[in-house]
């Protein structure tokens, strides 16, 4: 029998330094790169997050992984401190970890996922999201 998903999901949040909304921005503004993983659905249902690059959760690991033929302008090394974002805080604590398994030893996700950053009062924006194919 397989441990299951909260399994699977307690190990990834296992080794991870998770973020509060409010400990996201200070991150951001810190340098970070903050990654909405959401789908278009969700981000219109919920706004954008300002300053997030959005990246589709089915290619990730090749837009932020530095040795990518396939990555961002912004994977600029293996230290850069990344910070995933979904709906509620589940798959992006998954993603993080995988991003870990890659080497981006600084990669984490933020409590609660976008749900807690409305909750804590963060504002949305309404420029266009900035979406990597």
């Amino acid at each position: 029998m397989s441990p299951g998903i909260d399994a699977l999901l307690e190990q990834a949040r296992a080794g991870l330094h998770r973020l509060t909304p409010q400990q996201t921005v200070e991150a951001v503004r810190g340098g970070a790169l903050l990654v909405d993983t959401r789908t278009e659905l969700q981000r219109r249902e919920q706004g954008d997050l300002p300053g997030a690059v959005v990246i589709d959760r089915t290619v990730l690991e090749w837009r932020l992984d530095p040795a990518s033929a396939w990555r961002i302008p912004e994977a600029t090394g293996y230290d850069r401190e990344i910070i995933l974002v979904c709906r509620q805080g589940y798959s992006s604590s998954l993603a993080a970890a995988s991003l870990q398994t890659l080497g981006l030893r600084r990669a984490t996700d933020m409590i609660g996922g976008v749900d807690a950053w409305l909750a804590a009062g963060l504002p949305t924006t309404d420029r266009p999201a900035d979406i990597r194919p």
